[in-house]
């Protein structure tokens, strides 16, 4: 599995998603700009002890993600998503996309992608989760599906 954060900007949310992928075996897809940088105190101390078994890339645009994974399977979890994460039938390698937490993903790419869209259901009137809970849920969900291959 994959985690495409899409322009993060809270170095603790990162920091908890790092860890989430080390300890899952999932890697973590920065699309640049960061709202931080990567030598951030609170991101490091989020995944200090995983920091160094993490599959981590950087890009400077999605289009590099997508590019790099022609083939990959991305699912865009966004509050305007009209199916929920749970509907999804995940296959290994799949890509969760996620985007920067004050104003989600662009809207180009939800438009572009309506039928990959998915969300995570909430009462009504409510913004959003969390941006690493959102990657916590969604993600132990697929590999759920998956029988948590390669995990204890």
């Amino acid at each position: 599995m994959h985690i495409v954060l899409v322009e993060p900007e809270i170095p603790a949310n990162a920091g908890n998603i790092s860890r989430t992928c080390s300890v899952t075996g999932t890697g973590l897809h920065l699309v640049r700009p960061l709202g931080f940088s990567t030598d951030d105190k609170h991101l490091k101390r989020a995944g200090l002890d995983y920091w160094h078994t993490l599959d981590l890339h950087y890009y400077d645009n999605f289009a590099q993600v997508q590019q790099k994974y022609p083939q990959g399977r991305f699912w865009y979890v966004t509050t305007k998503g009209s199916r929920s994460y749970s509907e999804i039938k995940y296959q290994p390698g799949d890509f969760l996309v996620f985007g920067k937490e004050t104003a989600g993903l662009p809207k180009e790419l939800l438009a572009a992608n309506k039928d990959k869209c998915i969300r995570i259901p909430m009462i009504a009137g409510m913004r959003s989760l969390n941006l690493s809970n959102s990657v916590a849920i969604v993600l132990y969900e697929a590999l759920r599906q998956q029988g948590f291959k390669n995990m204890g």
